[in-house]
């Protein structure tokens, strides 16, 4: 089990066993806040489950219908995700605390509502973390914003930012259920219950934006592309042009090269060439599983070579041959 899914397998369990109890109090308390939150608590379970299956679906290896793999299907389900938290964790928040302010009900047992809030803020905070420690390794000198909104792990950035989401919505849950108590004004739970849903649809919006980016095709880090140009640049290339390296998924790039060849050299040494190339860029960049190196218009009427660079269990066979124009 790799570090990602790792990740989601903890979200997983502690989201379900949240929802549980936050379902359990919410029937005992009769508080809206409670049962948004269990809610929240259950989408949230569903969607890391939803994860894990578009993490399994996206690991296809590439075939004939889609030859450049399945990488983009984990943001695919990504982008379904977030419109669920819309649906129905924020619609179902807004929707709750309406109702409860149009007809308030006082809660009952509030001890119980409180005790679960703890628990299922201290497990929501250890699920956070782990996607913290991932998500803050990966950074690197990146400010936390520019590391939120470039990052390609959609995993990691979704579950950071749900729990992050749950764990403010317990502390708003507390806040309104503790009003509701202080004052005997039950409206103050609903209140709540609509800025939980207001908060969730912030961070579905935000998520949706960021999955639809990597659906289309987001360009890979320019340190990334940089290299590329470096490895391209040595004897026999008078230039390197044009570089578009775009992520098919958090760890997969595809990238194509256009490369000035000098036309004094033959064939195979433009063969040999792109070689090189590809061995510098597989130890450099290993998340680089396929590059098209593409000579300028003037070299390419003469030697026109696309090539594959392979992922290490594939061979150059199974992913693509020079093709000479």
């Amino acid at each position: 089990m790799n570090s990602e899914t790792k990740i989601l397998v903890i979200a997983l369990v502690a989201n379900g066993g949240i929802a549980i109890a936050k379902f359990i109090a919410a029937a005992i308390t009769g508080s809206s806040a409670m049962l948004t939150e269990g809610v929240h608590s259950l989408v949230d379970s569903g969607n890391e489950l939803l994860l894990i299956y578009g993490q399994k679906r996206a690991a296809k290896p590439p075939d004939a219908a889609h030859p450049g793999g399945y990488g983009r299907e984990f943001y695919f389900w990504s982008f379904v995700v977030a419109l669920l938290v819309f649906a129905l964790g924020a619609g179902v928040a807004i929707y709750e605390g309406i109702v409860h302010l149009l007809a308030p009900e006082p809660a009952v047992s509030p001890l119980i509502a409180y005790t679960v809030l703890a628990i299922a803020f201290f497990l929501e905070g250890a699920s956070t973390a782990a996607a913290f420690r991932r998500f803050d390794a990966a950074r690197g000198d990146k400010r936390w914003w520019q590391a939120l909104t470039s990052t390609k792990d959609a995993a990691t950035v979704i579950i950071l930012l749900e729990n992050g989401a749950a764990m403010v919505g317990v502390v708003i849950a507390a806040i309104g259920l503790g009003l509701s108590q202080a004052t005997g004004e039950p409206r103050f739970d609903g209140a709540a219950s609509i800025l939980i849903g207001l908060l969730l649809g912030a961070v579905a919006i935000f998520l949706a934006r960021e999955a639809k980016g990597l659906l289309i095709g987001e360009a890979a880090d320019p340190e990334l592309i940089a290299g590329i140009r470096r490895a391209a640049t040595r004897e026999g290339v008078m230039g390197v042009g044009e570089i578009i390296a775009i992520h098919n998924g958090p760890t997969e790039i595809i990238a194509t090269v256009n490369v000035d060849f000098d036309n004094r050299i033959s064939a195979g040494d433009v063969e040999r060439i792109i070689g090189e190339i590809e061995q510098i860029l597989r130890i450099d960049f290993p998340s680089i599983y396929r590059v098209y190196i593409r000579p300028h218009e003037d070299a390419g009427v003469k030697f026109g070579v696309t090539r594959g660079l392979a992922k290490p269990s594939q061979s150059f066979d199974q992913i693509s041959h020079p093709d000479v124009g």
